[in-house]
């Protein structure tokens, strides 16, 4: 990762870092043999993700601890980045930067992490919404519109995930905060259109396909009803075009103009796997049926499988996201697979060590292939029992709520190589433009 190259800070994050993560803890299961001396504490894959984590810390050293959207893998945040940065951009690090710190024992990541997400949660407005771009260095908010779409969407994924994957009730509660806003001031026939944030009236009465992740979260706090309302009116769009769009207008019944394309995306076909796997109900496999059939019949290539131009015509476009084999491919396999090791969850694991003395029960269990695994919004599986593997988790706990450690600081220094540099602006002309799966139904307490 030692190159003079400007990367996005939120997309390097959730596919290479939680990429690499996700690869290093599956290892295992995986049939990897011999494993690497030390893991899941040490091994080349989790060098990697510490490598390239590290060079993406120096957008998070502001006085908001809001990070910049872009970052030179050399240099550090380029001299003419803007301060403008998506409220995704900034609210999703939790999961990945939170299990490195849990398995290098550096709380570094996880404390950025947490700062990033307490500034934002903090900018909200008295309505408890927030909007979709924020001044980074007053915090102080661009784009005023709230919704759950594109550039806020995975901000509520990571504070009901993260909640869940590190049993932190605190980011349960503020994702419980704002989710009542949602419902109160979004949800329309339960589409959740774009409002004001401060005044709460509709702003932008269009929906995106981005939306259809949203009944995957009311999935996993027991809100099934909602969710289902929600996939039904999202199917009602697969049966009319084959797709859904990218938007769609409500106040008009048609898809928004100049938003015809369907990019492969896998919203839709993740919230069936969660519905599914809920309630056991054969209707949402036959939805992942259509799915199929639509991309079989429509995007289907000699080479691959085609974006969709146009959901009307479907013209197609000679272009193929990553995420349609990271995620859509991987929901609508695991949708239709009915024994799983991801579906796991209990104890069944052979790699448990139990070590005493590290928590209340007086012992704390490593266990890296049980204890069900949380969904990036990658779609990485990330596997609970890993958490207690490596380090006493009170001493990074205490690390990482730490009020005085800065973003530069370590736990283990010394013990353990870090790849982390003083970042150096580039010269001027350098400068660039630019799920829990455990399938519990959890129900968030009240």
């Amino acid at each position: 990762f030692d190159i003079n190259k400007n990367v996005s800070v939120f997309e390097t994050n959730i596919r290479v870092v939680g990429g690499l993560l996700s690869a290093h803890l599956l290892m295992d299961r995986a049939g990897v043999s011999p494993l690497p001396e030390g893991w899941p504490c040490s091994g080349p894959l989790l060098d990697l993700a510490a490598d390239i984590a590290s060079r993406l810390l120096p957008a998070f050293a502001t006085e908001t601890g809001l990070p910049y959207g872009a970052i030179n893998l050399l240099y550090g945040v380029p001299a003419c980045e803007t301060t403008v940065t998506g409220t995704a951009s900034i609210g999703t690090f939790i999961l990945e930067f939170g299990m490195l710190s849990r398995l290098t024992g550096d709380p570094t990541y996880e404390h950025a992490a947490r700062r990033a997400l307490s500034a934002l949660y903090d900018a909200r407005s008295s309505l408890n919404l927030v909007g979709n771009h924020i001044e980074i260095t007053m915090a102080d908010w661009v784009y005023k519109e709230a919704g759950i779409g594109g550039n806020v969407d995975s901000y509520y994924e990571y504070l009901l995930k993260g909640g869940l994957l590190f049993n932190d009730y605190s980011l349960i509660e503020q994702f419980k905060t704002l989710y009542k806003a949602v419902i109160k001031y979004m949800q329309h026939e339960f589409w959740y259109i774009w409002v004001n944030m401060y005044t709460g009236l509709p702003a932008i009465p269009s929906v995106s396909t981005l939306d259809a992740f949203w009944p995957s979260l009311q999935i996993l706090i027991g809100d099934i009803k909602s969710a289902s309302k929600t996939l039904m009116n999202f199917y009602s769009l697969i049966t009319h075009y084959g797709f859904t769009p990218e938007l769609f207008s409500l106040l008009r019944g048609q898809v928004q103009q100049r938003s015809e394309v369907y990019p492969l995306r896998p919203e839709f076909v993740e919230s069936l796997v969660y519905m599914y796997r809920a309630t056991g109900d054969k209707m949402w496999r036959t939805m992942g049926k259509q799915v199929i059939d639509s991309l079989e019949l429509s995007a289907r290539t000699a080479c691959g499988y085609a974006t969709i131009s146009n959901v009307v015509t479907h013209q197609l476009e000679d272009k193929m996201e990553s995420f349609f084999l990271s995620e859509t491919t991987k929901y609508l396999y695991l949708l239709f697979s009915d024994e799983h090791w991801v579906f796991n969850k209990g104890l069944s694991d052979e790699n448990v060590t139990v070590t005493e003395g590290h928590d209340r029960d007086g012992y704390q269990i490593c266990a890296p292939n049980s204890f069900g695994y949380v969904f990036t919004t990658e779609a990485h599986p990330l596997p609970r029992g890993a958490l207690d593997c490596c380090f006493n988790y009170h001493d990074i706990k205490k690390a990482v709520f730490s009020k005085k450690m800065s973003t530069r600081n370590t736990l283990n220094e010394g013990k353990r190589r870090h790849f982390f540099r003083q970042m150096n602006r580039p010269p001027d002309h350098l400068c660039i433009s630019h799920l829990c799966l455990s399938f519990l139904c959890y129900e968030v307490p009240t």
